[in-house]
């Protein structure tokens, strides 16, 4: 096995191409309506609400979305998520730009997307041999963080140059390419009996089996709440603004920042052998990105802001593979969806929560005390995960 391994598959070379094109839509998305909203209202509370917004979704429907991953088609499942992504980009891109209707199509791809995650993640066994789906997921993960470097990127300089009605465009012709993409998918799923389908059991039990691992459990709430506190994304618009005194192409090229960073990161990884000593790269990971966070929050220089945030980048993307690596490996099939819904509801509390807490604290004591004060409780989260959590401190990869 070479490190391009996964890519002489076809469904595979498909599914990751379609999530490359659905992720570069929406971090498009992302930062457009970002601008917009902090052009028309010049508050704090309006950016971090969004994080609001989307997270509901997450929080009320994942445990179903994860249900319907396991008992029905997953590429159907995908298919008419996607579908939905392709009318609220096209209601973006030919209405209004009022704060109630960016609010209420970003609740709408939020829904599409809860369903969409489960699905996603669960169906990549079904498409990749297990000996390649550690690879798999290295590069997914590389193809994830390319997208968020290039589509905010991209978008600051269409803000700068048309305005945000292109971007919305833009997305549109995404979501459309990625329909594509995930219709053509052909995954063979072996015949399942009456009395397999009789083990589904309950929308809870993907709960239940986080619960009861503790490794898991352990893995994904450091990642939970070391995110939670230290996410600066959500005030990205004040600090090119206010702090850093740049405009819309700076904070396109502050978005894309992080993802950079996990980029390399992740290329890096693709070409190393396996983490063996798991635990404690997560828990250095995580304490890294705390760091790189307090960094960012006391810099005045976009050179130094935009290194710090490739840091946290880096580091984050560290995060990011071991744990999806954990759950694909240690996950049964016909629990794979519900412990993935479980994930993204871990998942969308760290990033979408960590946007309004950003929001809330910036509105309160400024931006740049929020970033700091967050990335101090990072290093906090770290220190007592690390005390209190053995099986994390002792995780090895084999």
């Amino acid at each position: 096995m070479d490190a391009y391994s996964s890519f002489r598959l076809r469904d595979y070379r498909l599914l990751v191409t379609g999530a490359f094109l659905s992720n570069f839509g929406l971090q498009m998305l992302s930062v457009a309506v970002s601008w917009d909203l902090y052009v028309q209202t010049r508050s704090a509370l309006v950016l971090g609400n969004v994080g609001l917004v989307q997270v509901a979704p997450f929080v009320l429907l994942s445990l179903l979305a994860g249900h319907f991953a396991d008992r029905h088609d997953r590429r159907g499942i995908m298919v008419v998520t996607q579908v939905m992504y392709l009318a609220v980009s096209l209601l973006l891109a030919f209405s209004s730009h009022s704060v109630p209707l960016i609010y209420s199509c970003l609740f709408l791809t939020a829904v599409a997307r809860t369903f969409q995650g489960p699905a996603r993640g669960a169906i990549l066994p079904q498409i990749v041999p297990m000996d390649l789906l550690g690879n798999a997921i290295t590069w997914n993960s590389s193809a994830q963080e390319i997208a968020n470097v290039s589509g905010p990127a991209l978008a600051g300089l269409l803000l700068a140059v048309t305005g945000s009605r292109t971007v919305y465009a833009m997305q549109c012709f995404c979501a459309l390419l990625t329909l594509i993409c995930f219709a053509a998918l052909r995954v063979h799923t072996p015949q399942k009996t009456a009395a397999s389908r009789l083990e589904h059991g309950s929308v809870l039990d993907g709960l239940r089996f986080v619960r009861d691992n503790k490794l898991i459990l352990s893995a994904v709430t450091l990642d939970l709440f070391g995110v939670l506190f230290g996410g600066a994304t959500a005030l990205l618009p004040i600090f090119a603004v206010d702090i850093l005194h740049a405009g819309p192409s700076a904070l396109g090229w502050l978005r894309a920042a992080p993802s950079a960073g996990a980029v390399l990161m992740a290329v890096t990884m693709a070409h190393m052998p396996k983490i063996r000593r798991a635990g404690p790269a997560l828990i250095a990971a995580v304490t890294g990105f705390g760091l790189a966070t307090i960094g960012f929050s006391l810099s005045r220089n976009l050179m130094l802001s935009l290194a710090m945030l490739i840091l946290t980048g880096a580091f984050d993307n560290v995060s990011v593979v071991l744990r999806h690596s954990l759950l694909q490996t240690k996950t049964p099939d016909r629990l794979r969806g519900r412990v993935l819904a479980v994930n993204n509801i871990f998942i969308s509390c760290s990033n979408q929560l960590g946007a309004v807490e950003s929001g809330w604290t910036a509105a309160w004591f400024g931006a740049v005390r929020s970033v700091w004060a967050g990335g101090v409780a990072t290093l906090l989260v770290v220190a007592i995960c690390a005390s209190l959590s053995p099986a994390v401190r002792r995780w090895k990869q084999t």
